[in-house]
């Protein structure tokens, strides 16, 4: 395989995704809403009525979820005043599963973009008759969905870092965040994440060839992120390193069951046939 024809066709599908308002307008609004708004509004909140925390950590919700968690970090927020412990309950930890919705969605926007889209423009023809191999063409594509939305989050979360020791500064004195458990969840399930999200796109694009068609389906795997977001809320697991590392490990798996099928779906001749 040759990287060089590879990076053409992943430059040349983010062109594409570029010029697409409904793809780009999601891929704005989310990080403006999970990254900058929600840490902002509740860190201002926070510092300009203390009662803000009181009624925060007093949410039944938040009183379950606070049970919940392992004894030792129990102890460290016991030993927080109540703007510190509202803070790292609910910006450093409820709010990390959520936080994985950033790649699934950046991965399955782009994704099916790319694959969808160009049955939608009618450029899939002319790409398929191009000099590049099956593998080539495949793995750009996956390419252009994948790197893109792994990097995204990865600066996403550093500007939530970034907002969240900035603004809450006065109210610890010190940076807290990233907490432990986010190393984990950021650099290694997100990924997982991404990979699984385009290879489940590509299976479904070839079937639905229309963008928002294939993007509403991929956007199911979403409920993978509530599950980790109620289950947390529950009590079922918490998301520590190690639990980080077992759901890493696990959505690397269906990564590469879901990027296997569409390897072996992926067939120029087949693909042709259908557009004829």
């Amino acid at each position: 395989m040759k990287m060089r024809n590879m990076v053409l066709i992943a430059r040349k599908d983010l062109t594409e995704v570029l010029r697409n308002k409904a793809a780009v307008i999601p891929m704005i609004v989310l990080p403006l809403i999970f990254v900058i708004l929600m840490p902002v509004i509740m860190i201002v909140a926070m510092q300009s009525s203390p009662q803000t925390a009181q009624a925060m950590t007093a949410d039944p919700d938040i009183q379950v979820f606070l049970t919940n968690l392992p004894e030792a970090t129990q102890v460290n927020l016991a030993g927080m005043t109540g703007e510190q412990s509202a803070l790292v309950l609910v910006l450093g930890m409820m709010m990390a599963p959520m936080f994985l919705i950033l790649p699934l969605m950046f991965a399955s926007i782009i994704a099916a973009e790319s694959f969808a889209g160009e049955f939608e423009r009618k450029t899939m023809e002319a790409l398929l008759y191009t000099p590049a191999s099956d593998w080539e063409l495949f793995f750009g594509k996956v390419l252009a969905g994948f790197l893109p939305s792994v990097l995204i989050t990865w600066v996403s979360f550093l500007v939530y870092t970034i907002i969240l020791n900035w603004l809450s500064f006065p109210i610890f004195h010190s940076i807290w965040f990233p907490l432990d458990s986010w190393w984990p969840l950021i650099f290694w399930v997100s990924p997982a994440i991404s990979l699984m999200s385009v290879s489940f796109t590509v299976l479904i694009s070839a079937k639905l060839k229309n963008f928002m068609g294939t993007y509403q389906m991929s956007g199911s795997l979403v409920l993978i992120v509530v599950a980790l977001f109620i289950g947390q809320m529950t009590g079922l697991i918490y998301l520590s390193v190690l639990v980080g590392i077992i759901v890493g490990f696990i959505c690397w798996i269906f990564a590469a069951v879901f990027l296997y099928m569409a390897v072996h779906f992926f067939n120029r001749q087949k693909l042709l046939l259908d557009i004829i």
